[in-house]
This record gives structure tokens, C-alpha cells and sequence, in this order.
């Protein structure tokens, strides 16, 4: 039975763009994401995947892949569902936590095998004239996000 855990990601993803907020996934990193590791901080990555940060988005059912830019540089993201642990509004701090479990074995060579597809499933939007405003910022030493339900 597929996990009820990437449709609540696609579900806030768009009520956040509904809302005219910035959607934020915080990821639990392992050997199985595909991230920039100076961005990493104490084993996790937030990253901005709001319409004008990323590139060619791609929310399965097993992983989120897309492309964005650090420090000016694209680079491609690629994430296990299993390593996502929130998804949030960067506004309000709405949003929902999860458990992040290990990629299964027999899925993690289903997942790291898999490309990301030519057509994105939820949006296309070039960042080749993103200001530095909209780049994705390594996380601070600050407070982490406040959850709350949303209803």
C-alpha cells in the first residue's frame, strides 16, 4: 500500500501556493538525497520548493526531485519521501511534521535509479532571473520553524 505521506506533501505544497506562500521542506539527510552538503546543518537540509525557487518540481510517490540554485549554481535536488521530516510555509510556519524512516532497501535502488521526468508534475518555472532573494538560504543557527495542523 503506497504511504499516505507524498499526498499530504503535494496537498500542503498547493495550499501554500494557494495561500501566496513560500512551501519549505526540512529533509533528514543520508546516503540516499541528492543535496548540497555545505547547506547541510546537524543531518538536515530545509529547502525552498515554492514556484520561483525551483526548477522542473517533481512531487512522486517515492521522491521529489527538481532543480534550484545555491550560491548561483544550479544543482539538482533529489529527495526520498522516507527523508522528508516537514513541509511548511516559510510566512506563517504552517505546515506538517512526519516520521522520516530509512529508504528501504529493494526502494532505494528504485529511487536512486530513477530519473527526473522531462515534463515536471506540478510546475515549470525558469530561475535562470532569480534575484538572490530567492535563492535558498543555508539554515540559521536560529529557532527551527513552528508547526501547526492545518485544517
Amino acid at each position: 500500500m503506497i504511504s499516505t505521506k507524498p499526498y499530504l506533501i503535494r496537498a500542503l505544497w498547493q495550499w501554500c501556493i494557494d495561500q501566496g506562500q513560500t512551501p519549505h521542506i526540512v529533509v533528514d539527510v543520508d546516503e540516499h538525497t541528492q543535496v548540497p552538503a555545505g547547506y547541510v546543518k546537524d543531518g538536515q537540509i530545509t529547502l525552498n520548493i515554492g514556484v520561483d525557487a525551483s526548477h522542473q518540481l517533481d512531487i512522486g510517490n517515492e521522491f521529489i526531485a527538481f532543480q534550484a540554485r545555491f550560491g548561483g549554481v544550479a544543482q539538482q535536488i533529489f529527495v526520498p519521501i522516507e527523508r522528508v521530516a516537514a513541509i511548511y510555509a516559510r510566512e506563517s510556519n504552517e505546515g506538517m511534521g512526519f516520521e522520516v524512516t530509512e529508504v528501504e532497501s529493494a526502494n532505494a535502488d528504485d529511487v536512486s535509479s530513477a530519473e527526473t521526468p522531462s515534463e515536471p508534475r506540478l510546475s515549470s518555472v525558469s530561475t535562470d532571473t532569480q534575484s538572490p532573494d530567492d535563492e535558498p538560504t543555508p539554515p540559521s543557527g536560529g529557532s527551527r520553524p513552528r508547526f501547526t495542523v492545518v485544517k
